[in-house]
């Protein structure tokens, strides 16, 4: 999945399509020989592989195809005397490399690849009928050919491949090093998963540093017995919570500041708001003065139309967080404050403990529910750029959460007052969170592929009847295709779960700074959590 070296080619992108059955008809017009050849002809050094039910063009790039089809694309990258200019494939020399050496990051080369293998087009004067298994298909002048195939369902996925190399590497020195839990070797996952999971895994492992602090501080505090001096103890250690919060984020801003400085990270201004109109944006489709002669002379009028762009804007997106609002107050909340109760009311701790844990697998569902339909409400809204589509994401979907994370232990705290029942959930949900998080998030994947080679292995045998042999997986790109996706719980077409990482760190960190003085050992379950996550 990383890096494609200059002295060696690394097959980074797979292409899956069905096995068929060539006819003597089909040869030269056959679609899927038809896309090898154009890949070849854009640059790509391509090989087959057959699987068990579908075939897997890999494709690699040389250094050169990516870098005209850097130059292309107008990517902007760091140079040596500290500028940001247009690469340029002529002037190779001159721009600032990867920390690992090589000259694009993972990022910059998935945009490569995407533009080159989508970018292959009909150029002839007319259309072009390609067959599939006796199926024609007309490919039209100036049509991707990839994109009609996958129309047609004959290109099932695209998905990056993993170097074995980098990856062995990375599993040695990282994964299972489990001596040196918080070292995290940032330069290798910036250079092999991209820039979002290396911020990931660098606040991570910043945060677990600095959690063993309050966590040795809290066990002392449920150990030992201070006796008289437990009044002052306790106060201590609120204000050193406080001050420690504090300084994590100061220390962590420096060190966000260096990681970007150190991979030459620009943040550009993408298209806000006032640069859209009518569902256009300026800088992809046309220039503020051809929108200004097609509106017209008339300055009434062009303001009319920004006017009500932006202010229908507005009313989309308060209807929307008006009905997730009335959803939590009307639905969820009676069921959060039902449960609350139902704990305070029961006198068993068996009871107790299997109504918490039966109410932390139903709630996930809820929670995944209304986090689909806060999906589904923002792709209504006419949000700007991806970054005021975050926000709206995070401002619905963060309130299901804490509503579902911090209602109960609120009622228990504000309402009843009884601080040893708080200090009983706050044990049993932390507990029960890792316990069952880590079940969840362990035996799910690896049942989801093991069902999927089960499939996979029973129709081969299916299709092949007399076969007594056993049936084995050969290819390593077939397995990678077979393993589930890591997508957010509440949509796949977010494009990682790193919603849901971020999402439980944050709602952790408030579980463990506002009920703190309830139960000091709360940063000790949390540091816990944190060691097993990477």
């Amino acid at each position: 999945m990383n890096g494609v070296g200059e002295d060696q080619i690394v097959f980074e992108i797979a292409v899956v399509v069905p096995k068929r059955n060539l006819k003597e008809e089909n040869e030269g017009y056959d679609c899927v020989e038809v896309l090898v050849n154009e890949f070849r002809n854009v640059g790509f050094v391509v090989e087959r592989v057959i699987g068990l039910s579908d075939e897997f063009i890999k494709l690699a790039a040389p250094l050169e195809t990516l870098g005209r089809a850097a130059a292309k694309l107008h990517m902007k990258k760091p140079t040596r005397i500290g500028i940001d200019l247009q690469f340029e494939w002529e002037e190779v020399e001159a721009f600032v490399r990867q920390p690992d050496g090589s000259l694009f990051s993972w990022c910059e080369r998935f945009q490569c690849y995407h533009h080159l293998i989508y970018e292959t087009v009909n150029k002839k004067n007319s259309c072009i009928t390609l067959k599939f298994d006796g199926k024609e298909i007309q490919w039209e002048v100036g049509e991707s050919l990839l994109r009609r195939l996958e129309l047609e369902g004959i290109v099932r996925q695209v998905f990056p491949l993993h170097d074995e190399t980098k990856r062995k590497k990375l599993l040695r020195n990282w994964a299972l090093n489990c001596w040196d839990f918080t070292n995290q070797p940032i330069d290798d996952i910036y250079a092999y998963f991209g820039t979002k999971i290396a911020v990931y895994f660098a606040f991570l492992g910043m945060y677990t540093r600095w959690m063993i602090f309050p966590a040795a501080f809290g066990l002392i505090l449920q150990l030992v017995d201070f006796g008289s001096l437990q009044l002052l103890v306790l106060p201590a250690f609120f204000i050193s919570i406080v001050l420690w919060a504090v300084l994590f984020f100061q220390f962590w801003k420096r060190k966000n500041s260096a990681l970007s400085a150190r991979w030459h990270l620009n943040f550009s201004v993408s298209t806000s708001q006032g640069y859209k109109l009518l569902g256009r944006e300026w800088g992809s489709l046309q220039s503020p003065m051809e929108l200004t002669k097609n509106l017209g002379t008339d300055k009434t009028k062009e303001k009319e139309a920004f006017q009500k762009y932006e202010w229908f804007s507005y009313l989309k997106r308060f209807r929307n967080d008006a009905i997730i609002i009335l959803s939590i107050i009307c639905l969820q909340l009676p069921f959060e404050l039902a449960y609350a109760h139902l704990y305070e009311v029961i006198k068993s701790d068996i009871v107790k403990f299997g109504l918490t844990a039966v109410y932390l697998l139903v709630i996930q569902y809820f929670t995944k529910i209304g986090g689909k339909i806060s999906i589904r409400l923002i792709k209504y809204e006419n949000n700007e750029n991806t970054e005021y589509k975050a926000d709206s994401l995070v401002y619905k979907v963060f309130g299901l959460y804490f509503m579902q994370s911090y209602i109960g232990v609120f009622y228990h705290a504000l309402l009843h007052r009884n601080f040893m029942t708080l200090r009983q959930v706050l044990i049993q949900r932390l507990i029960l969170s890792e316990v069952l998080e880590n079940l969840l998030e362990n035996s799910l994947p690896y049942l989801k592929y093991s069902y999927k080679k089960y499939r996979a292995v029973r129709n081969k045998k299916k299709r092949e009847k007399g076969s007594t042999g056993k049936i084995q997986f050969t290819s390593r790109v077939e397995k990678e295709y077979l393993k589930p996706t890591y997508s957010a719980s509440i949509c796949e077409e977010l494009e990682d779960g790193l919603f849901d990482d971020f999402l439980e760190l944050a709602l952790q960190f408030g579980m463990i700074m506002m009920f703190a003085c309830a139960f000091p050992l709360a940063f000790a379950f949390s540091a816990l959590k944190l060691e097993q996550t990477p």
